[in-house]
């Protein structure tokens, strides 16, 4: 039937004392069943508990959301940020296929979460952004009022200090969303959050394997980015 099993002893001579332990399931493989084996004698608890009524943070985005490239799960921006801030996450990052859709707009608003972060620019032009954006934010304003959002804009493309002519169109794309996000928050809503795109990757390049999807140096570039104005929003959420 196709199916594949795997089969991995992830350590040997643990000093017996417990430890807390995050399993992250594959990035773009499904998964049916998972077993955990241990030696006899040891035991498996419930993690201490989190805050009473803890959210999640939704992520939406393009391949860099879903963690393209990141040597294992949990070198995903999202799943880092979710190690930093110890918060729950959803990942819903979609290789190739982000484009702020009314449709998914209105499945995300039937969600409940802390805060929305919307990473899609790497899948859109500007004619998208400036179409689909405000309609996408305000659906999910209107399901959820006080609900911060983060946008981040596009990243600044690893080649792009000596290949200028890559920055035109991203570049077009991130001056529609800047100028979505001032007239939102001209307009009064305080709950909106921006990340520029400048500094995701840093300025060397050698934050990406193809100068835009993140190795494991990348995603920590970003999430060192994203993680203070990520903060903010959460602490605004309460």
């Amino acid at each position: 039937d196709g199916a594949i099993t795997t089969e991995k002893r992830l350590t040997t001579g643990m000093t017996p004392e417990l430890r807390e332990c995050i399993l992250y399931l594959p990035l773009y493989n499904g998964v049916k069943e998972i077993e955990i084996g241990m030696p006899a004698g040891a035991r498996c608890e419930l993690p201490p508990a989190r805050p009473a009524g803890a959210k999640p943070v939704v992520f939406y985005g393009t391949s860099i959301v879903q963690g393209c490239a990141a040597s294992r799960p949990g070198m995903a921006y999202p799943a880092i940020l979710g190690r930093r801030l110890d918060c729950p996450m959803i990942n819903l990052g979609f290789s190739g296929s982000a484009h702020c859709e009314p449709e998914l707009a209105k499945l995300f608003g039937e969600l409940d979460p802390a805060v929305y972060l919307l990473d899609p620019l790497p899948n859109m032009n500007a004619e998208e952004v400036a179409r689909r954006m405000p309609g996408f934010i305000e659906t999910l304003r209107n399901a959820h009022p006080k609900t911060p959002i983060v946008l981040i804009e596009h990243l600044e493309v690893g080649d792009a200090p000596v290949t200028p002519s890559r920055r035109p169109g991203y570049v077009k794309s991130n001056a529609e969303l800047r100028k979505i996000f001032e007239q939102r928050v001209k307009a009064g809503d305080r709950k909106l959050f921006y990340v520029r795109g400048e500094k995701l990757l840093g300025d060397d390049g050698q934050g990406t394997v193809d100068r835009v999807h993140p190795t494991d140096l990348g995603f920590m570039r970003m999430s060192d980015e994203i993680e203070p104005v990520l903060k903010r929003a959460l602490r605004a959420s309460r």
